[in-house]
């Protein structure tokens, strides 16, 4: 008798699927806003999450592919924390950067501790120091965007 249940490898393979979702920039340039997914000099990051939607009108789910693979991915990051401890968030990053080459991952690790420091360091700039901070910061966001991490 066979069950209808999937093997960890499998479980395994859906869970690596990417995650949605990724950085939103607001742009303000010459009294012009611009949202985008690249980086500007002087970008505010904007929480940019989209919604579940409606779920089960007239009876039936109208997920799409990505809210679907989403709430799996989801599940089985609950179900295998005890294990390997990381959150969701986490496994999404990871999920995110599993095709990259190990030197890549590395710079995104190095990138992931150093943007909260220049995103600091930009926010309490005045003057001219301001200026250098967000270029900075531009640089840092640039690469990021560019390795795809």
């Amino acid at each position: 008798m066979r069950f209808a249940i999937p093997s960890v490898s499998l479980a395994l393979a859906l869970a690596a699927l990417p995650a949605a979702g990724q950085q939103v920039y607001r742009c303000e340039s010459g009294g012009k806003v611009a949202y985008s997914d690249a980086p500007c000099i002087g970008a505010k990051v904007i929480d940019a999450t989209p919604t579940q939607g409606m779920d089960k009108m007239a009876g039936r789910s109208r997920k799409g592919r990505e809210v679907q693979r989403s709430e799996m991915n989801r599940q089985f990051d609950e179900a295998l924390h005890p294990l390997h401890g990381r959150s969701h968030e986490e496994m999404n990053v990871l999920r995110k950067r599993v095709y990259l080459s190990g030197r890549d991952r590395q710079q995104c690790v190095r990138l992931d501790g150093l943007l909260p420091t220049l995103e600091a360091d930009a926010a309490r700039a005045t003057g001219p120091a301001k200026a250098r901070a967000d270029v900075d910061l531009y640089k840092a966001r640039k690469q990021f965007f560019d390795l795809k991490c």
